[in-house]
């Protein structure tokens, strides 16, 4: 599994779903979150210099969507391999298939478990273990 002490930035536009997502993460004994509001304010992050050992982000938001921000985030250097999960309420399988195109490593959809989500985070890190 992905260790306690990776940085993982949330992206979402909403505040309730960002600590639902971050409360999760701690339970599953996470400690280190940096959260933007939607597409446009993480990549401005990734600009800015920060680094980043997972994301999660949401697919649906105002300004600059998640698949917006995957394309831009995948397009930056030194982020082509970095663990990305789309947290989705979108069951419809061509966004999945949109996503996992554009580079997304995994996807959860919402309601997210903590169960679920330990299970897409320990798929995930097998592949990317895998592909090192």
């Amino acid at each position: 599994m992905f260790d306690s002490k990776s940085k993982i930035l949330v992206v979402d536009d909403s505040v309730s779903m960002r600590m639902t997502v971050i409360g999760l993460l701690k339970e599953l004994g996470f400690q280190n979150f940096t959260e933007a509001g939607n597409g446009n304010q993480a990549y401005d992050l990734v600009q800015a210099g920060q680094k980043f050992d997972l994301v999660l982000s949401d697919h649906n938001m105002p300004e600059c969507t998640g698949l917006e921000f995957l394309k831009k985030f995948r397009a930056h250097d030194g982020c082509k391999a970095i663990p990305f999960l789309m947290v989705t309420s979108e069951t419809e399988k061509g966004m999945i298939v949109q996503a996992v195109q554009l580079g997304a490593s995994n996807y959860v959809t919402k309601p997210v478990t903590k169960d679920a989500l330990k299970s897409k985070l320990e798929a995930t890190f097998a592949r990317v273990s895998q592909a090192k």
